[in-house]
Protein backbone atom coordinates (compact mmCIF):
# COMPACT_ATOMS: atom_id res chain seq x y z
CA UNK A 1 0.00 0.00 0.00
CA UNK A 2 1.34 3.19 -1.28
CA UNK A 3 1.88 5.76 1.96
CA UNK A 4 2.55 9.89 1.18
CA UNK A 5 3.24 12.24 3.97
CA UNK A 6 3.59 15.93 2.95
CA UNK A 7 5.21 18.50 5.50
CA UNK A 8 7.06 21.97 4.66
CA UNK A 9 3.19 23.94 4.69
CA UNK A 10 2.92 27.37 6.32
CA UNK A 11 1.85 31.23 6.05
CA UNK A 12 4.29 33.52 4.83
CA UNK A 13 3.92 36.89 3.15
CA UNK A 14 3.81 37.29 -0.89
CA UNK A 15 7.61 37.05 -2.09
CA UNK A 16 8.73 34.82 0.48
CA UNK A 17 9.90 31.07 0.26
CA UNK A 18 8.41 27.46 1.44
CA UNK A 19 9.54 24.11 0.66
CA UNK A 20 7.11 21.59 0.53
CA UNK A 21 8.62 17.27 1.52
CA UNK A 22 6.61 14.55 0.49
CA UNK A 23 7.84 11.43 1.98
CA UNK A 24 6.46 7.87 0.22
CA UNK A 25 6.55 4.43 0.86
CA UNK A 26 5.17 1.49 0.02
CA UNK A 27 5.80 2.00 -3.81
CA UNK A 28 6.33 -1.01 -6.46
CA UNK A 29 9.19 0.41 -8.36
CA UNK A 30 12.46 2.68 -7.54
CA UNK A 31 12.33 5.81 -9.22
CA UNK A 32 8.17 6.48 -9.84
CA UNK A 33 6.76 9.52 -11.59
CA UNK A 34 5.20 11.50 -9.04
CA UNK A 35 4.02 15.25 -9.00
CA UNK A 36 2.76 18.19 -6.87
CA UNK A 37 -1.45 18.94 -6.93
CA UNK A 38 -3.09 21.98 -5.58
CA UNK A 39 -6.67 23.13 -5.06
CA UNK A 40 -7.85 26.44 -3.41
CA UNK A 41 -11.08 27.06 -1.78
CA UNK A 42 -13.67 26.84 -4.38
CA UNK A 43 -11.46 26.15 -7.52
CA UNK A 44 -10.94 22.56 -8.47
CA UNK A 45 -7.93 20.85 -7.97
CA UNK A 46 -4.77 21.37 -10.53
CA UNK A 47 -1.21 20.79 -11.26
CA UNK A 48 1.63 22.61 -10.33
CA UNK A 49 4.41 20.46 -11.14
CA UNK A 50 5.42 16.50 -12.49
CA UNK A 51 8.88 14.89 -12.71
CA UNK A 52 9.23 11.54 -13.91
CA UNK A 53 11.14 8.50 -13.82
CA UNK A 54 14.27 9.86 -15.36
CA UNK A 55 14.08 13.46 -13.69
CA UNK A 56 12.66 15.40 -16.49
CA UNK A 57 10.24 18.12 -15.13
CA UNK A 58 7.09 20.20 -16.14
CA UNK A 59 5.55 23.12 -14.39
CA UNK A 60 1.67 24.58 -14.69
CA UNK A 61 2.66 28.31 -16.48
CA UNK A 62 1.48 30.01 -13.37
CA UNK A 63 4.30 28.43 -11.21
CA UNK A 64 7.23 28.51 -14.16
CA UNK A 65 10.21 30.22 -13.22
CA UNK A 66 9.22 30.61 -9.69
CA UNK A 67 8.85 26.98 -7.94
CA UNK A 68 11.19 23.95 -8.70
CA UNK A 69 10.19 19.88 -8.42
CA UNK A 70 13.38 17.33 -7.08
CA UNK A 71 13.09 14.04 -6.21
CA UNK A 72 15.48 12.23 -3.76
CA UNK A 73 14.71 8.29 -4.55
CA UNK A 74 17.30 6.97 -2.38
CA UNK A 75 15.28 8.92 0.41
CA UNK A 76 11.80 8.48 -1.13
CA UNK A 77 11.52 12.11 -1.10
CA UNK A 78 9.65 14.69 -3.17
CA UNK A 79 10.33 18.09 -3.08
CA UNK A 80 8.89 21.38 -4.06
CA UNK A 81 10.72 24.36 -3.70
CA UNK A 82 8.38 27.56 -4.44
CA UNK A 83 10.32 31.16 -4.32
CA UNK A 84 8.65 34.47 -4.88
CA UNK A 85 5.17 33.35 -3.29
CA UNK A 86 1.84 35.05 -4.16
CA UNK A 87 -1.12 35.22 -2.63
CA UNK A 88 -2.70 32.97 -5.47
CA UNK A 89 -0.48 30.42 -4.56
CA UNK A 90 -2.67 29.72 -1.42
CA UNK A 91 -4.01 26.57 -1.57
CA UNK A 92 -4.02 22.68 0.19
CA UNK A 93 -0.84 20.96 -1.93
CA UNK A 94 -0.57 17.37 -2.34
CA UNK A 95 1.87 15.08 -3.75
CA UNK A 96 0.54 12.07 -5.86
CA UNK A 97 2.45 8.78 -7.42
CA UNK A 98 1.93 7.92 -10.74
CA UNK A 99 -0.89 4.81 -11.03
CA UNK A 100 1.53 2.32 -12.64
CA UNK A 101 3.89 1.10 -10.63
CA UNK A 102 6.54 1.15 -13.86
CA UNK A 103 9.34 3.30 -15.24
CA UNK A 104 7.50 6.32 -17.17
CA UNK A 105 9.27 8.60 -19.48
CA UNK A 106 7.75 12.24 -20.19
CA UNK A 107 6.29 14.10 -16.67
CA UNK A 108 2.63 14.42 -16.98
CA UNK A 109 0.02 17.10 -14.77
CA UNK A 110 -2.75 14.78 -15.99
CA UNK A 111 -4.38 13.87 -12.72
CA UNK A 112 -5.89 10.42 -13.77
CA UNK A 113 -2.46 9.12 -14.58
CA UNK A 114 -1.96 9.37 -10.43
CA UNK A 115 -3.65 6.39 -8.15
CA UNK A 116 -2.18 7.84 -4.99
CA UNK A 117 -2.04 10.56 -2.92
CA UNK A 118 -0.91 12.35 0.47
CA UNK A 119 -3.42 13.77 2.63
CA UNK A 120 -2.03 17.58 1.51
CA UNK A 121 0.02 20.67 3.74
CA UNK A 122 -1.72 23.84 3.25
CA UNK A 123 0.21 26.89 2.13
CA UNK A 124 -0.93 30.33 2.82
CA UNK A 125 0.16 33.47 1.04
CA UNK A 126 -0.45 36.93 2.35
CA UNK A 127 -0.17 39.99 0.31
Amino acid sequence: QVQLVESGGGSVQAGGSLRLSCVFSGYGYSRPSMGWFRQAPGKKREGVAAIDSDGATIYADSVKARFTISKDNTKNTLYLQMNSLKPEDTAMYYCATDRVHAYRRGPLLAEYLYGSWGQGTQVTVSS
